[in-house]
């Protein structure tokens, strides 16, 4: 396989969907030994490569096939056709508190789930209190995990997962169980594996989480790869195709929204309120939303969120959040968002503007990296990272 840690080859995977059940003895003589059952293609002529070391994420929509394509991986089903080569210990969290019996205790389930990863009593017990404090179960651990909560579940498994070295994790929506406190841990763990030289393939509906975990996506629809690509790239078009308004303006930018109100244009403006291209790191600038309402809408919320290049989010700032939005507006005008100093480092960065309702969940308007903008240096003597701190620094001898 050379340098690649999973090999897909024309897979195709077909599941029979049986159409009526033969609920008692007399269906059953009556309808004889017919079935009526139809052919469903989950995985059709599916074909792809992940290089070692690569974090590899699946996306798209609910039934397309990312995890029957996991399930494929892992050996838990077999296809009808094509080849799979898997290069190197293969660990794989699939599904919630897969592999736990749910009337034995934590600790039990964990010296279970974790011989049937591979590991040894002698290594689990070894790296027991690791499992223990990452899952952070605490005293739970000694009780049956039927009575544990779904994310004490999810992050049980989790740990025991990651922690029998695999060099291919296979991870299924993990990330959409548990608190934000774990769900940072197990992008820090990622961090690490990534690091290391281990293999990712993730599933998952969350987009941020995609974006910032994976070095290139594969985007399922209706059991094929639509599209693969870098992440950034593939996201933005599996996205703007799901919202069902969407369109493509008149600059090239995708957008979408119900359309009762739009954001017509976006500016950059200098400290003299002037237009500009660029901002300068550590100046003062401003952020103009121009909008344009066909009707009177109640409590509009203006977002702003920037990303880099590669599509990771840096902030994400909006009117509600700070306390900024208006009873009802109509017809035309803007919304500045000032900053008395520019805290971006020099970069190029990509702006998203989005106008939605109160709850945030219904828009308006969404013009997805409809500006582009450079930032130069300026009076902050920073270039590494994307955003500083302003600190200021003070050493003090010890006397």
């Amino acid at each position: 396989m050379g340098h690649n840690a999973v090999e897909v080859e024309h897979v195709s995977k077909m599941y029979r969907l049986f159409k009526e059940k033969n609920n008692s003895l007399k269906a059953t003589i009556m309808r004889g030994r017919r079935v009526v059952a139809e052919d469903f293609w989950a995985l059709k002529d599916v074909s792809f490569e992940v290089p070692k070391g690569e974090t590899f994420g699946l996306i798209g929509e609910n039934g397309s096939g990312k995890s029957t394509m996991l399930k494929c991986l892992t050996r838990i089903l077999k296809p009808e056709s094509g080849r799979i080569e898997v290069n190197g210990k293969v660990s794989a969290l699939l599904e919630l508190g897969a592999g736990f019996h749910p009337e034995l205790t934590g600790r039990e389930n964990v010296f279970l789930n974790g011989a049937i990863l591979g590991l040894s009593q002698k290594e689990l017990r070894k790296r027991f209190a690791a499992i223990v404090e990452f899952a952070g179960i605490g005293k739970f651990i000694e009780e049956p995990v039927k009575n544990y909560s779904s994310g004490m579940y999810v992050r049980l498994g989790f740990s025991v997962a990651i922690n029998v070295d695999p060099e291919v994790l296979l991870v299924d929506e993990v990330l959409a169980v548990g608190d934000e406190a774990f769900q940072r841990k197990c992008l820090e763990m990622f961090a690490d594996l990534r690091s290391q030289g281990r293999t990712i393939i993730l599933v998952s509906h969350s987009m941020s989480a995609v974006q910032n975990i994976c070095d290139r996506v594969a985007w399922f629809e209706h059991g094929e790869i639509r599209e693969i690509g870098e992440t950034r790239d593939v996201i933005e078009r599996y996205t703007g195709s799901v919202q069902v308004d969407r369109e493509v303006d008149e600059e090239g930018h995708t957008r979408w929204g119900s359309g009762q109100g739009r954001i017509s244009k976006v500016e950059l403006l200098d400290g003299a309120g002037q237009p500009v291209d660029r901002l300068a790191c550590g100046a003062p600038h401003t952020i103009r939303f121009h909008y344009e309402m066909s009707e009177p809408i109640a409590q509009p919320v203006f977002c702003c969120y920037v990303a880099t290049l590669a599509g990771h989010a840096v902030t994400g700032p909006n009117t509600k959040a700070y306390g900024a939005v208006p009873d009802k507006l109509d017809g035309k005008g803007y919304v500045d968002i000032h900053m008395e100093q520019v805290s971006l480092l020099p970069g190029t960065y990509d702006l998203s503007a989005v106008l939605c309702d109160y709850t945030l969940f219904k828009e308006y308007d969404h013009r997805q990296n409809c500006l582009r903008f450079d930032v130069e240096r300026g009076s902050i003597p920073e270039d590494w990272g994307v955003a500083t701190l302003t600190p200021y620094w003070e050493v003090v001898p010890e006397r």
